[in-house]
Parts: C-alpha cells; sequence; structure tokens
C-alpha cells in the first residue's frame, strides 16, 4: 500500500457499547499504520470525551444529542442541533479531509456519516447488534460498506449493497492478563470465588437491586464481588452496604481485562459488545437482558451463547427468584464452568477489529 499520509475520522460514543470497537478499531489500524492520523468525534459530556483522549488518540466534539422521552426541554432544541451538527461535521470534514469516515453507532455518528457520504468521501458503518440501530437503518444505503456481527442484521439492510460479517472488535488489552494480578488490582482474597457484575457502562438498577438482597448470602457463602454499579446507583449501593466488606465496588472500572481475570463468572447485560468480550475470552456468564432493547435484540445475544451452553439466561423480570441459586450453583460446578468457557471461546471472534482495519486501509487503495 502506498505510504502517503492518511486520515481516517472516527465518530462513535454516547455509551460504551459505541465507543469500545471503535477504539479497538483505531487501534488495530495504528498497528498497522502508526503514522496514521485518527480523529474522534464525539460529544463533550459522554463517555468518550473522557476515555478518548486517555487512549492517546485526538478528540473533537459536535453539539448533537439524541431523543429523551417524555417531555423534556432537550427535546426542543433537537432540530436546531441537527442542523448544527451537519454543518459543523461539514467543516470539520473540510479541514481534516479524512481519506475514511467511520461510524460505530450512536447518534453522533448520524450527522457525521451523512456529511461524509455527501462529499463522496468513503464511509464505514459497524453494527454491533443483531438489531441496528437508528442511525445504521438509516444511513446504511448510503455507506460505501456496513460491517456486522449477526447474520440477521441483513433482514434490516435491504437497501444496503456492500454487507460483511466480521464480528464485534474488542480491545486485544483482554488477552493475557492474569488471575493473580487482577485480584491483587482490586485488593481481593485469592482463596474466594469471585463474580464480577456490571450493567454497561450505565449500570442497571434492576441487577444492582437483585444483588443487593443477595450480597449478604454471597459474603457467607465466601463469594467477593467486583461490583460497577454505575454512576446512578454508586451511592445507594454504598449507603446500603456500609462497612460490609463484600468486595470491591464503584461507578466504573476503566480497566475490564481486570476484572474480566479476576472473575470466576459474570453477571451482566447482554449487549454486543459485551457478548463479544465475553466470547473472545471464554468467560462463563449469567445474562440478563435489558428488557426495552429494540426488538429485544439483547434476549437475541443472550440465546446465542445460552443454546450452546456457554451463558444461562435469567430474564430481567426474574432476577429476584433466580439470581442467587443461578450464582451459586455455577461456582459450585467447576466442571460446568469449563465447559461454559469452551463454549463460549468456540464463538468468539477476536479478529474482527484486525479484519475491520485491514479493510478500511485496503479501500484507500482502491
Amino acid at each position: 500500500m502506498s505510504e502517503k499520509k492518511i486520515n481516517i475520522l472516527i465518530a462513535g460514543g454516547g455509551t460504551g457499547g459505541h465507543l469500545y470497537p471503535a477504539l479497538a478499531i483505531a487501534d488495530e489500524i495504528r498497528k498497522r499504520r502508526a503514522d496514521a492520523n485518527i480523529l474522534f468525534v464525539g460529544t463533550r459530556d459522554k463517555i468518550e470525551a473522557r476515555v478518548v483522549p486517555e487512549r492517546g488518540y485526538a478528540f473533537t466534539t459536535i453539539w448533537v444529542s439524541g431523543f429523551h422521552r417524555g417531555m423534556r426541554m432537550q427535546n426542543f432544541l433537537l432540530p436546531l442541533k441537527v442542523v448544527v451538527s451537519l454543518f459543523q461535521s461539514f467543516f470539520l470534514i473540510a479541514r481534516y479531509r479524512p481519506n475514511v469516515v467511520l461510524g460505530t453507532g450512536g447518534y453522533v455518528c448520524a450527522p457525521v456519516i451523512l456529511a461524509a457520504s455527501l462529499l463522496r468521501i468513503p464511509t464505514v458503518i459497524h453494527e454491533s447488534n443483531s438489531y441496528p440501530g437508528v442511525t445504521t437503518r438509516l444511513l446504511a444505503g448510503r455507506a460505501t460498506t456496513v460491517f456486522t456481527a449477526f447474520a440477521a442484521t441483513n433482514l434490516w439492510l435491504k437497501r444496503t449493497a456492500t454487507v460483511e460479517l466480521v464480528g464485534t472488535p474488542t480491545r486485544a488489552s483482554l488477552d493475557g492478563v492474569t488471575t493473580e494480578s487482577a485480584l491483587g488490582f482490586f485488593g481481593l482474597d485469592a482463596a474466594k470465588k469471585t463474580v464480577f457484575v456490571f450493567g454497561g457502562s450505565l449500570g442497571a438498577a434492576s441487577i444492582n437491586s437483585a444483588l443487593l438482597n443477595i450480597a449478604e448470602t454471597l459474603k457467607n457463602q465466601n463469594v467477593q464481588l467486583i461490583w460497577q454499579t454505575g454512576l446512578t446507583d454508586e451511592a445507594r449501593i454504598k449507603s446500603a452496604i456500609g462497612e460490609r466488606n463484600i468486595g470491591w465496588i464503584g461507578s466504573y472500572i476503566d480497566r475490564m481485562e481486570l476484572a474480566y481475570a479476576a472473575a470466576d463468572i459474570v453477571v451482566c447485560r447482554s449487549g454486543a459488545t459485551t457478548i463479544a468480550e465475553l466470547t473472545r475470552i471464554g468467560k462463563p456468564a449469567i445474562l440478563v437482558p435489558f428488557p426495552h432493547a429494540a426488538a429485544d435484540h439483547q434476549t437475541l445475544n443472550a440465546k446465542t451463547l445460552a443454546d450452546v451452553g456457554a451463558a444461562v439466561l435469567v430474564p430481567d423480570n426474574e432476577l429476584e427468584q433466580k439470581l442467587e441459586s443461578a450464582i451459586l450453583e455455577l461456582l459450585g460446578d467447576r466442571a460446568r464452568r469449563a465447559s461454559m468457557s469452551a463454549a463460549s471461546k468456540s464463538l468468539g471472534k477476536p479478529d474482527a477489529g484486525s479484519v475491520i482495519a485491514a479493510k478500511i486501509l485496503d479501500m484507500m487503495t482502491a
């Protein structure tokens, strides 16, 4: 490939599920072209504004937001934000002159991908979920290529000429972490079983409440927790737990690779990025699909693992009745955990980020 300077613009954020696949692709591009200029576009008040600069990538913002349920003042500004963000995207692209524009989901992608397509710049969309998000459904027909993680996604992308099934990119840092170093990072006891509980980057109130009800029972069974509560629930959970030592509790975990490595099992939602991470490392899981996900795609994601014995599926409305027994049964059955781990790894696509990065770079010579 020509060694001419390359500029890549990446739009994605709002949640970790949109951001971390983008970061994984950027990391893989940098491995192949260390001289690549990569600029991330996001919003100033979401996860990307903090994480992207921490990861060493340039970051800029546009003024855009999604539609909020209910009568919120922000919704009245939405039409203005759409217009402003589209103009900002045109000016940004004109100034940065990207060779390729990549979007990984979330409302921030829409104006950037639309502007790039109108300017006839090659555009790539990566859709992690089985049921594609609004941005993908609206703009897939304008994209040069759409990369997907589930074959079923094609059913919703009938206008798209080029769709490739590649999986969801995950962080290479997930590999090669020792249990000992991970337990040490969280200050946990190697003699106890460890459960990692999280509800995505924003938390999950129903999982938190169900776990809170059984926290003392788990402690008495010699079980310790790594518990990512989400920012909005942290104070409630810490207040209820008080001085009881049940493990590590915090609002957010940047070093997810350490949390996974420390855990014997994971309790979590079943978003696409979470599924990709679990199957990359082969971690036994209790999956609790978010019941309000579009087209109930999180249940479909969870069933993919549960059907091959890689996970236990617990519906959100059955958490209170089933979570305790599900956790204790898995922790008490080493052979079943080993079998689940093998089944999970069989579904993994650890090279998804590498494949997408190579294809993006190849687009520049086509």
